[in-house]
């Protein structure tokens, strides 16, 4: 979505398909915080929202959905679900890339009065992103890297031999 050019392809929408997977990776992100800080979790529609959701289940932190657009009719809501101005909401976010769409959705879930200080993000593509919201005084806090996965999977290849990995250097 940013534009920024790669070598690397990441979609982690898959892995909504797995519960155990899924119910893993929630609390994997869950244990990287203070979790007595938030009062709601919202993921970034829409790779994020099972993470979200399966973060709610396992936390018991209500969740809170962001709409891509507002719909035309009945509520016209961009934000759903039941929240309180001044609240705190923890933003859950698949791969950070340029972190532009996540400068989009925070100021959208802000006009409701709700508060987001931290973000959560299962992989950091290192392309600036992080950097950009920590210097407009967000936490960010990554699962991982690009460069942490991509020695992994380097690891994997060498020793089991059947992963192959291409990287565009």
């Amino acid at each position: 979505k940013s534009g920024i050019e790669s070598p690397f392809y990441v979609d982690l929408r898959p892995l909504a398909s797995d519960p155990k997977i899924l119910k893993h990776l929630a609390n994997y992100l869950l244990e990287m915080l203070p979790l007595d800080n938030f009062d709601l979790i919202c993921g970034v529609p829409y790779a994020a929202l099972p993470m979200a959701t399966a973060m709610s289940l396992e936390s018991y932190i209500p969740l809170i959905i962001k709409r891509k657009e507002a719909k035309e009719y009945g509520t016209k809501k961009l934000i759903e679900g039941i929240y309180s101005k001044g609240q705190n909401c923890l933003l859950v976010e698949d791969v950070i890339t340029s972190g532009k769409s996540l400068l989009e959705t925070i100021p959208e879930i802000e006009n409701e009065g709700i508060k987001v200080s931290d973000i959560v993000v299962v992989l950091d593509r290192q392309q600036g992103g992080k950097e950009l919201l920590e210097s407009k005084g967000y936490r960010v806090h990554t699962l991982f890297t690009i460069s942490e996965v991509v020695e992994i999977l380097k690891e994997v290849e060498k020793s089991e031999g059947n992963i192959i990995l291409f990287i565009d250097e």
